[in-house]
């Protein structure tokens, strides 16, 4: 980054710390326009270091994801009503996975008030929020812990989600190609997420728009291997074209799209 302003480079750290940065904030933050800030961060995405999102900017990256808790700053709010929404599907005393991830995580926040559910779940978030619910038992995979983001990863992880059968899955993923790929960055994360979607009836992808405009190098499956998508909006007409002819059903937590009718109906 030997060609950025002082500025610039703060810019990236703040980015890196915080998950992603909004251009009113930093414009109040060093005292310049917002058309200054604009400038900053376009530059910074000419030469890959940062991606624009809207309002604001994420770091850049198709290779390493964004550390566990900058991950929780991004779209927080969306990612809640995506939670309470994908969890209003679920029925009680239903069984179900939970994988890894920041939305999974708020999916599971909001199945607190459910009876007699049984989650096995790979995510050690997830597993204590869950746990101290009595009616809710809670199975987590064994395995080495990711210590960024308490992930538990392998072999064994995918050996204990097959000896399961349940009625949904609850997934989440790092990017979403225009072509409906689903990605991720850990090849060893990538291989339970796999394992989840196959030992399940019904699966619901969980993820915010934002993932619309990142990349990561593992592909996990593709959007014709989910029943349901729940999001915050979708404003690729590619995707949501693809969804309708695979019968993937599309929720939008988002008060602007709240008043769209699903794509597809949910079994």
């Amino acid at each position: 980054m030997e060609s950025l302003t002082p500025r610039q480079r703060e810019i990236v750290t703040l980015a890196r710390s915080q998950g992603r940065v909004s251009v009113e904030e930093l414009a109040a933050r060093y005292e310049v326009s917002v058309q200054t800030i604009r400038k900053d961060l376009n530059q910074l995405c000419e030469q890959r270091v940062m991606s624009r999102v809207h309002g604001g900017a994420v770091v850049a990256s198709s290779v390493e994801n964004l550390a566990y808790e900058a991950r929780r700053f991004i779209a927080g709010e969306e990612k809640a009503a995506i939670g309470r929404a994908a969890a209003a599907l679920i029925p009680n005393d239903a069984s179900l996975f939970i994988n890894i991830g920041t939305t999974t995580e708020e999916v599971a926040r909001a199945l607190t008030d459910h009876q007699g559910l049984l989650v096995i779940t790979n995510n050690l978030h997830v597993a204590t929020l869950l746990y101290p619910h009595p009616r809710i038992e809670v199975i987590v995979a064994g395995g080495p812990v990711r210590r960024s983001d308490g992930g538990v990863i392998g072999a064994a992880a995918v050996d204990l989600i097959r000896q399961f059968k349940v009625d949904y899955a609850v997934i989440g993923t790092s990017a979403i190609d225009e072509d409906g790929a689903l990605l991720d960055f850990d090849f060893r994360e990538v291989r339970v997420s796999q394992a989840i979607i196959e030992n399940a009836r019904q699966c619901l992808l969980v993820a915010d728009s934002t993932k619309l405009e990142r990349s990561a190098p593992v592909r996990i499956g593709h959007l014709r291997d989910v029943d349901v998508f729940v999001t915050d909006r979708l404003q690729s007409s590619s995707l949501r074209e693809l969804c309708r002819n695979e019968e993937v059903a599309v929720i939008e937590t988002a008060k602007e799209a709240a008043t769209r009718p699903p794509d597809g109906d949910p079994d």
